[in-house]
């Protein structure tokens, strides 16, 4: 049984007669966030203050009949509460009652002790909103809802039509007192453990009354108008966009929240039930599709997903939902609700967006950045891959150019040289006049430790770094970058150029230790001793791997990994006579070509796989064989020959078939046809395995049969909840890019679970990505244009030195190059879904997406909002009259 005297304190704030049919319950959220909270004195005086009223002390005591000092008492217990408003009025404390959201909830659980006390404060103000949400569909006139979007004032900049009322300025402005507090939504959310990484400190701006009040009971601290425009800036700098409490009257308003979608429950509203004229500013989102070159950044930004990634090339074949149905003209219920808005967002439209972006492991923005480097605005191109990649200096050296593969223009003639256009850019981040830094965003301050430099952990270090983390980074080798540094010859990574991409990072701050290896030296409980709250495991896949066959433990068999770390580090490594290395893949050819220059007469590579199905790039084969690399392929090692104990040969058998139907790898021989091959050193470069040492010891994190780690696949975490892994560790060898790509994302989980009540899931980006339909075109309508290129680079020159001998693009070359890219992609609005924030217009490098005045409305104060909305319902229910005969009409037609 619940408190009478606080139910009907609960409907004499709601307006609600005790016993009628409309009053609240002991089960509505409206009762169940005052019952921890308040006893019944505090119930009984409650019932005597007013809605908007304000009343003293002396003005309550008669009317409670209780004496003037506890009268006093208790109206500053429900003013601490969040139960009524207190402020001077001439000198005098007033109290008086508000409206339950914005007002009363919001008071309450920013009371950080009674929410950290009571959850069922966050859990009931929750529930007003998915109890009453529903009941407000259709029934505000657009402008004025209870909570109302402003625009961030540098989007209608250039709106002629906008007021006064639409700019956050002006509130600022006009008042003299300000606080800042906690957002109470985030609050509620992280109570809940449903946090979406959005935290909730120094978030919401109060001024006026509700600056005083929130200042004198404790909930905020008082800060100076500059500190106040600074929070705006800082928000809209981090992605977030503004409401306001929009029940003070025309041009007024005693908050300035800063929002994100993913967990504000004001834009619930918007996002779940769809009701996104209850919250809608008089602005929706405008997308120039000739400026946009898809680069995403406003999707991502996007708080209610109203912006989606699609193409240009083919109007016809791109479909975007047409909303007929609106709760303005419909019965609108749970059928047509998003109830997994918070987690199931998309980046793109269902028929697809340009592929570059799509099949780019780390979704880079490859049309931004070739529009940017068109424009010579090198800096901001570099600034939009280090968004995704932190090291593109690396990456346009050795990436395996996925998105050239998929690229449209190369169904035309050539894919677009989007790699050599990346590391022209990249080459200007070595420049000083155009080095980008990122600034930090916030300053957390948490430990972190990552294990192992190479790309992986590197990335994660980086995006960490950003957010003002404490990060370091344990190396068991005495150089930093890991594969990059060790496994990758110089002649096509130069050291010079891993190590300008580091100093970034220790610009940042990121500390490393080298000749520590985790596990050995030093265990995780140390450093979980020493501070560090969170991990993240990227020792990579640094050994080799044997055959299995006779003889490889013979003289003169060295695995590839191990001895391209040895000629990496410097150590002397000299062969001499005939080598024979066994292997297809990248590591395989940069092995041969190592080979040749320290001192082999001879390299011949063999390889299970035909030419056709090598596993290493077309254009590393051609430079292997351009430095008299033998190739031969379909031969598979059955022994190695020795004599005395030393390496003397091979003897290959013929390889029929590599795969089987199933296109597994399940090779199959013929064993009569064998040949021996004279070698006097043996290098296998079969694939790479994972040492783990003694880092899991003591540990719950299991391993795959291939003793990759388990995690979870969106998420990185590892049976050790404090633990997340990434790279090759995870995935097996792949290549850098999908090693950095996985650093951002154990980034992600690591701020979350490092801070109380984040999820490792909600509001989260999944990722998620299509190529449209490149078979929808007619490619005989573009113009041919050859493809740029660098100088042929000589294979007898290039074998005798570890200098890295390719050219880049000239900047004429650059220009000429982003002048073939088709500009496939480009992002549509639905402008429905668009509550016209602005937030997309701040991203954009392009001047592509702008707001656009549709509507002309101010609010109204709460007490004059009931004639609006029945005269509004009215009106609703001869549009849904309307659209049904017409959709009955239409789909007669139709038949």
């Amino acid at each position: 049984m619940g408190n009478p005297k606080v139910l009907e304190l609960a409907n004499h704030i709601g307006g609600k007669k005790s016993g009628s049919k409309s009053a609240y319950t002991y089960s509505d959220p409206e009762y169940l966030i005052l019952e921890p909270i308040v006893t019944d004195e505090m119930a009984e005086v409650g019932l005597c203050l007013e809605f908007r009223n304000p009343k003293s002390a002396e003005e309550v005591a008669p009317l409670c009949g209780r004496s003037l000092k506890d009268t006093k008492r208790i109206l500053w217990e429900l003013a601490v509460a969040g139960v009524c408003f207190v402020g001077k009025k001439e000198g005098v404390d007033k109290y008086w009652l508000e409206i339950w959201v914005p007002g009363v909830m919001e008071m309450i659980v920013n009371n950080r002790e009674n929410v950290k006390k009571y959850p069922q404060l966050a859990e009931a103000f929750d529930a007003y909103g998915k109890v009453r949400g529903p009941q407000t569909a259709g029934v505000f006139p657009i402008g004025t809802g209870l909570m109302r979007v402003i625009p961030i004032e540098m989007a209608i900049d250039g709106e002629t039509r906008r007021a006064s009322y639409e700019e956050v300025s002006k509130y600022l402005n006009e008042n003299e007192i300000f606080s800042v507090s906690d957002c109470a939504c985030r609050t509620v959310r992280e109570a809940m453990g449903e946090g979406c990484g959005h935290l909730k400190e120094d978030m919401c701006i109060q001024m006026g009354h509700a600056a005083e009040f929130y200042i004198r009971t404790g909930r905020g601290r008082q800060i100076t108008r500059e500190e106040a425009f600074e929070i705006i800036k800082r928000a809209e700098e981090n992605g977030l966009m503004h409401q306001i409490p929009n029940t003070d009257g025309p041009g007024k308003t005693h908050a300035i929240c800063n929002c994100c979608g993913c967990s504000c429950l004001s834009l619930r509203t918007a996002e779940m039930f769809l009701n996104n004229d209850m919250v809608r500013s008089n602005y929706v989102s405008h997308v120039d599709k000739d400026k946009c070159v898809a680069c995403g950044e406003c999707v991502q930004v996007c708080p209610v997903n109203a912006l989606k990634l699609g193409q240009k090339l083919c109007a016809e074949a791109q479909v975007v939902e047409k909303r007929e149905d609106l709760p303005s003209n419909t019965k609108w219920g749970p059928d047509k609700w998003n109830p997994d808005y918070r987690t199931n967002r998309k980046n793109v439209l269902d028929t697809g967006t340009s592929p570059c972006k799509t099949q780019c492991p780390a979704h880079i923005s490859v049309q931004g950045y070739i529009k940017l480097a068109s424009q010579g605005r090198y800096k901001e191109a570099l600034e939009l891959i280090k968004k995704e990649n932190p090291f593109p200096a690396v990456c346009g050296r050795i990436c395996p150019r996925s998105c050239e593969s998929a690229c449209t223009r190369g169904n035309v003639d050539d894919p677009v040289a989007i790699d050599e256009i990346k590391k022209f850019i990249a080459e200007q981040d070595l420049n000083a006049e155009y080095r980008y830094v990122p600034k930090l965003r916030h300053e957390y301050g948490n430990k972190i430790a990552i294990v192992g430099a190479g790309p992986s952990g590197l990335s994660c270090a980086y995006y960490l770094a950003i957010d003002g983390y404490k990060v370091t980074v344990f190396e068991k080798q005495n150089v930093l970058g890991g594969m990059l540094t060790l496994g990758i010859p110089s002649y096509r990574l130069g050291k010079d150029v891993v190590n300008a991409e580091i100093d970034i990072l220790k610009e940042l701050g990121v500390e490393f230790k080298t000749g520590v290896e985790v596990g050995k030296d030093i265990s995780l409980d140390d450093l979980r001793k020493q501070g560090y709250e969170a991990f993240y495991i990227a020792i990579g896949a640094q050994s080799g791997r044997k055959l299995g066959i006779e003889g490889e433990e013979a003289e003169g068999v060295f695995t590839g990994v191990d001895f391209l770390r040895n000629v990496n580090l410097g150590n002397e490594v000299k062969l001499g006579g005939n080598v024979v290395v066994i292997g297809g893949g990248n590591v395989a050819i940069d092995v041969a070509r190592t080979a040749t220059r320290v001192g082999a007469s001879k390299v011949d590579m063999f390889c299970l796989e035909s030419r056709k199905e090598m596993p290493a790039l077309d254009e590393e084969i051609e430079e292997a064989m351009s430095e008299d690399i033998g190739i031969n392929n379909s031969w598979g090692p059955k022994r190695i020959v020795t004599k005395n104990g030393r390496v003397v040969g091979v003897e290959f058998k013929k390889c029929i078939s590599v795969f089987d139907e199933n296109k597994r790898f399940n090779p199959k021989f013929d064993e009569n046809e064998t040949k021996i091959v004279k070698a006097d050193t043996v290098l296998l470069s079969i694939g790479q395995a994972i040492d783990w040492g003694g880092l899991l010891e003591g540990l719950k994190m299991e391993l795959n049969p291939n003793k990759t780690v388990k995690v979870d696949q969106a998420t990185l975490q590892t049976g050790e909840a404090d633990v997340f892994a990434g790279g090759d560790v995870v995935t097996g060898p792949k290549f850098a890019i999908d090693a950095i790509a996985l650093g951002k994302e154990g980034a992600i989980s690591i701020h979350r679970y490092v801070h109380p009540g984040q999820d490792l899931l909600i509001g989260r980006d999944r990722r998620e990505y299509r190529a449209f339909d490149k078979s929808v075109l007619d490619f005989d309508e573009y113009d041919r244009l050859p493809r740029q290129r660098t100088d042929y680079v000589d294979g007898a020159k290039a074998k005798t030195s570890f200098e890295d001998l390719r050219a880049t693009f000239t900047e004429e070359q650059v220009k000429k190059e982003t002048e073939r890219c088709l500009g496939c992609g480009a992002t549509v609005v639905d402008e429905y879904m668009c509550v016209g924030c602005g937030a997309c217009t701040t991203r954009c490098k392009f001047d592509a997406i702008s707001l656009v005045r549709r509507y002309d409305v101010q609010n109204v104060p709460f007490e004059k909002l009931k004639p609006v909305i029945v005269k509004n319902m009215i009106a609703r229910k001869g549009r849904m009259v309307t659209h049904s005969i017409k959709k009955t009409l239409t789909g007669s037609n139709k038949k």
